[in-house]
C-alpha cells in the first residue's frame, strides 16, 4: 500500500510512525486506520523492528480525534461497525501487538486521538499536550475502547468525570492521574521516547511479547490473569531467550538474545 496519511522512518530498530495529516491535526479517517494498520502489520514481521514510536505531525496535535466528516450520516449499523472495524484493525491490535509500541503525544490527542494513545504501552506527553474524550459533545460516545482503558488508567471515577464533561487535561494532570507515564518539553518528547526504546532493545524479545500477553491477560474478564502467568512463566523455560540469559548472567556478560 502505498502511504499518503503515514511516514515511517527506523532508527536503531525502532519504526517511527508518524500520522501525517497536519492540516486536518491529524484526525484519523478510514485511509489513516488502514494505512496504519498496514504499517503495523509491516512491522509485526520485520526482525529488526524491536518497538515503535507513533506521533503525530507537526506541533499541533497528536491525534485531534476521527474525521467527524466521514460518518456524519451513518446509520446505527453504520456507526457499529465503524467502532468494530477501529477495535480490530488499530486498537485492540495495539494493545495486543507483540512488540512495546509507545505513543508520543505531541499536542492535542481527543476523542479517537486519546483512544489511539490509550492503546498503545506507553504514552510520553509535551508539556503542550491536551487531552480529553469530547464525544458526548456531538451526541455519542467513545467508540474505540475510551470508555474501557481510560477507567484502567485514570480510575473510574476520573472517567466518569473526563467522558461527562466532555473537558480537556494538560499533560502535568494527564500525568498525576496516571494517564502518561512522563512529561517532556516538545524539544525532547521523541527523546524521552528513545531513552526506554533502548532498554527496551537489551531485553529478551520473546519475554518481552509474553509480557504484554500477561500483562493485557489481566483485565481480560474471560481470562484469569495469574494462571496465565502460570502457564507463560513455565513455557519461558523452554525458549533459547531464556538458556542465553541465564548463561549470560551466571558468565557475567551481556546477554545476545537470539528472540526465540
Amino acid at each position: 500500500m502505498t502511504l499518503e496519511n503515514i511516514s515511517t522512518e527506523i532508527k536503531n530498530g525502532v519504526l517511527v510512525v508518524t500520522i501525517n495529516r497536519p492540516e486536518k491535526l491529524n484526525a484519523l479517517n478510514k485511509q489513516t486506520i488502514e494505512e496504519l494498520h498496514e504499517t503495523l502489520v509491516d512491522a509485526e514481521n520485520d526482525k529488526e523492528i524491536k518497538s515503535l514510536i507513533i506521533t503525530g505531525a507537526g506541533q499541533k496535535a497528536f491525534v485531534a480525534g476521527a474525521d467527524i466528516a466521514e460518518f456524519a450520516d451513518y446509520s446505527v449499523e453504520q456507526g457499529k461497525q465503524l467502532s468494530s472495524i477501529g477495535h480490530f484493525k488499530i486498537f485492540n491490535f495495539i494493545e495486543n501487538y507483540s512488540k512495546p509500541i509507545i505513543a508520543a503525544i505531541n499536542g492535542f490527542a481527543l476523542g479517537g486521538g486519546l483512544e489511539l494513545a490509550m492503546a498503545c504501552h506507553f504514552r510520553i506527553a509535551s508539556d503542550n499536550a491536551k487531552m480529553g474524550l469530547p464525544e458526548v459533545s456531538l451526541g455519542v460516545i467513545p467508540g474505540y475502547g475510551g470508555t474501557q482503558r481510560l477507567a484502567q488508567l485514570v480510575g473510574k471515577g476520573k472517567a466518569f468525570e473526563m467522558i461527562v464533561t466532555a473537558d480537556m487535561i494538560n499533560a502535568q494532570d494527564a500525568y498525576k492521574w496516571g494517564l502518561v507515564n512522563y512529561v517532556t518539553t516538545q524539544e525532547e518528547l521523541l527523546n524521552k521516547c528513545f531513552d526506554i526504546t533502548s532498554k527496551i532493545a537489551s531485553k529478551s524479545p520473546v519475554a518481552i511479547r509474553t509480557a504484554i500477553k500477561v500483562i493485557n491477560s489481566g483485565y481480560n474478564n474471560k481470562l484469569n490473569g495469574y494462571e496465565v502467568e502460570i502457564e507463560e512463566f513455565g513455557k519461558s523455560f523452554g525458549t533459547a531467550d531464556f538458556k542465553e540469559g541465564v548463561s549470560a548472567f551466571l558468565e557475567k556478560r551481556k546477554a545476545n538474545f537470539p528472540g526465540n
